[in-house]
């Protein structure tokens, strides 16, 4: 019988070129080696118009994507059951156009 591996110390540092953004659209680009994840800032130009401004893409490999898929399918359970269910809105093409408070 082999000693149980004990997992190291993991340290989180955030580089001096760190940054946060929001996105409120993402694009899931998919090819042999990797998945590549683009995200964006969706808005109406008008109620014919919607123009998504890209702003960061990240590469993921296959197994870093699952990861990924099982780390928020885990956090969208926790969210869920404090929060209550997440209901995504009908697919529409347009946004809907007024002031949003």
């Amino acid at each position: 019988m082999s000693p149980t591996a004990q997992q190291p110390q993991m340290n989180l540092v955030q580089t001096p070129d760190y940054r946060e953004s929001y996105a409120n659209s993402v694009q899931v680009r998919v090819s042999v080696w990797d998945f590549q994840l683009v995200f964006g800032l969706a808005a109406s130009d008008s109620p014919e118009q919607i123009t998504i401004r890209n702003q960061n893409a990240i590469f993921l490999s296959p197994q870093q994507a699952k990861a990924l898929w099982n780390m928020l399918g885990q956090n969208l359970a926790q969210y869920e059951h404090a929060f209550g269910t997440l209901n995504l809105e009908p697919q529409s093409h347009g946004f809907p156009s007024g002031p949003i408070n």
